[in-house]
């Protein structure tokens, strides 16, 4: 999206020119695989591996067209979610897309305003559904160095914040649904337009007697 006006958010190791030049694409893991479905576990060290993933977060989103990724989509269970979002649910491109990284994010809601708005997911490819979320919030973490970063977001970047950090909770937007509409979710998923990781339950093949 070379014609986007960005805004860094946090200190990202470089441009997104330099992690699309670097980073490697990898695919999506998409609901049922149980990597989505466990909390992620707490980065401990910051270096070279931690920096390489970041640059592959980076390009795997662009490549499904994502506005944010979280680490265990691409089947890393690590609490490091990246992102490239606007703040207005109309996604125009005449306005700042915020880009960035979070490493161990804490979401914190500012404000009492809420937002019903329909919500999807690269792991739940094709379906959509309403997810009511905080219009508003600040998630605090840490950047690739080490340091300490907060980020407040409003609108959609609110949203994205929140969808990202549930997915290093083990949850998806389904979670957050009746059960009859999770089923109706489910139901509309289609072929994605992206790589992603085989089913592990279809690989074991038909149950044997």
């Amino acid at each position: 999206m070379p014609d986007l006006q960005i805004h860094y958010d946090v200190a990202t190791g470089g441009d997104l020119a330099a992690h699309y030049a670097r980073g490697e694409s990898r695919p999506i893991t998409v609901v049922g695989n149980p990597v989505l479905h466990e909390r992620c576990a707490e980065v401990a060290g910051f270096g070279g591996d931690l920096a390489a993933l970041v640059s592959d977060l980076f390009v795997s989103m662009r490549t499904a067209r994502g506005v944010g990724l979280a680490a265990n989509q691409i089947g890393v269970p690590l609490r490091v979610f990246v992102y490239l979002c606007p703040e207005s649910y109309e996604r125009t491109e005449d306005e700042v897309w915020h880009a960035g990284h979070v490493i161990n994010p804490v979401v914190e809601v500012s404000g009492d305003g809420t937002g019903a708005h329909a919500e999807g997911c690269l792991s739940v490819p094709g379906a959509r559904a309403v997810v009511p979320r905080a219009a508003r919030v600040t998630v605090r973490g840490f950047d690739l160095a080490g340091n300490p970063v907060e980020v407040t977001g409003r609108d959609l970047l609110a949203r994205c914040f929140q969808h990202e950090t549930d997915h290093l909770d083990g949850h998806l937007y389904l979670d957050h649904l009746t059960a009859e509409a999770r089923e109706t979710a489910l139901g509309e998923m289609s072929e994605p337009a992206y790589p992603v990781v085989p089913d592990p339950a279809a690989a074991e093949g038909p149950a044997r007697s």
